[in-house]
């Protein structure tokens, strides 16, 4: 018994005592990041694009809320910013009121009219240029109605952060969305690149870098993929005396599922 006993601890040292790159690990294989999609404001659904299981691409649109009132109302904001007669008004006002005072200092010089009269050209003239001025910050204003009016009614289209897959489906036509973070629409998945989760013991920890390559096994498809170490950690699990590591794998082919378990080894 006893010499059983030594046998497998000496077994379990030269274990530990291999290199990194000669063994091999258990792994798991997770999406990048999986996304919960909700509405940032309270509406009927008009419409879910997507189907569970479905591959979309960042921006693609995934959800309408009916948007009749903010579609009114940006039209009316273009209309007003569109309506760019009281500009042109003031202009020709300010043209015609700046004539007139430049007539009437031209009159004065010569004694044809007195100083007031000059005066309240010039009154007019500052005036003409004020009411121009005001004109202008209306249109200004109507101008960012416009964009403010536009950004009411994109939040009523939901379109998704990254390229992924649709995991699943909460929400359908003609149900209400909500803001509650307790009741998303919809579930993303980002799948390319893959995060590898390794757990690693103790005695290795310093010679795993970030760069490092390992050759990964998952359990399908019956392939082997190379993937790079991106994080590790620098804490150490005392109870268990290991610290993990997260490798990326790329999947541009979505060849590898999110989920999977593997086998990985490092390659020096």
């Amino acid at each position: 018994m006893k010499h059983s006993i030594l046998r497998a601890g000496l077994a379990a040292a030269l274990l530990a005592a291999l290199p990194a790159a000669a063994q091999d690990y258990d792994c798991i294989i997770e999406a990048r990041q999986v996304i919960d999609i909700r509405s940032p404001v309270d509406g009927l659904i008009e419409k879910v694009a997507v189907e569970r299981g479905e591959a979309v691409k960042k921006g693609q649109v995934l959800v309408t809320l009916e948007s009749g009132p903010e579609r009114a109302a940006l039209a009316v904001a273009k209309q007003r910013a569109g309506a760019i007669g009281a500009v042109n008004l003031a202009e020709a006002k300010l043209d015609l009121a700046a004539k007139k005072e430049k007539r009437a200092e031209e009159l004065a010089r010569q004694a044809f009219i007195s100083s007031n009269a000059l005066e309240e050209a010039r009154t007019e003239r500052s005036l003409a240029e004020s009411d121009l001025k005001v004109a202008r910050e209306n249109q200004r204003l109507a101008e960012l109605e416009v964009q403010r009016a536009t950004e009411v009614l994109n939040l009523r289209t939901l379109r998704s952060p990254v390229n992924g897959v649709v995991v699943d489906r909460y929400q359908k036509t003609g149900e209400m969305a909500v803001t509650n973070v307790k009741d998303p629409i919809l579930r993303l998945a980002e799948i390319d690149p893959l995060n590898v989760e390794v757990v690693l013991p103790a005695n290795l920890y310093g010679s795993i870098q970030h760069g490092d390559r390992a050759e990964v096994s998952p359990e399908t498809p019956v392939q082997k993929f190379v993937a790079r170490v991106k994080v590790v950690d620098r804490v150490i699990n005392a109870a268990s005396g290991t610290f993990g590591v997260r490798l990326e794998l790329p999947n541009e082919k979505q060849l590898v599922p999110a989920g999977a378990k593997c086998r990985m080894r490092f390659l020096k």
